[in-house]
């Protein structure tokens, strides 16, 4: 027999990353607000007030996966689930005034092999602009679209933003 699922809400939280809310069986709200750099923040509310927080622990996305995998311990077919751990990240990044390589192009820059992380799209005014050749010209108000790991897409946005 399969066991009933727990209803989740999901709120997005522009910016940051989304939230996710969990009333249990005996009254208690829980929320997990997965934030965009790969933290997570576990909170448990007041039952009477949700907007009242009686606990919150920051997780990194390492120690979030230990607690998620302890949680489903006794699960005997754990084994079974075997998920790809690919953990790779998106993220907008702005070419503003200050850039070094506003009015530079793709190639200028270097990303991929500077930083392992790719552009695979900027974002220009109402128009986007996928897959973005060597030769692209970057505009002061283009928006980056990266995608890589952590580490790689943070290195990308120190690189555009000149330090």
């Amino acid at each position: 027999m399969e066991e009933p699922t727990a209803h989740v809400r999901k709120t997005a939280l522009p910016g940051v990353g989304a939230r996710y809310d969990l009333t249990t069986d005996a009254g208690d709200y829980l929320s997990v607000v997965s934030l965009h750099d790969g933290r997570r923040v576990l909170a448990v509310h007041d039952s009477d007030d949700d907007d009242v927080c009686k606990l919150s622990l920051s997780l990194t996305r390492p120690e979030a996966k230990t607690l998620a995998k302890l949680l489903t311990l006794d699960d005997p077919v754990a084994h079974l689930h075997k998920t790809m751990e690919i953990d790779l990240v998106t993220e907008h990044i702005p070419i503003t005034a200050r850039s070094p390589y506003s009015g530079r192009t793709l190639g200028d820059a270097q990303i991929r092999s500077r930083t392992g992380a790719s552009v695979v799209a900027v974002l220009r005014r109402t128009a986007a602009v996928p897959s973005p050749t060597p030769d692209f010209r970057f505009a002061t108000g283009d928006v980056l679209v990266v995608v890589g790991t952590r580490e790689g897409v943070n290195a990308v946005a120190e690189l555009i933003a000149g330090g």
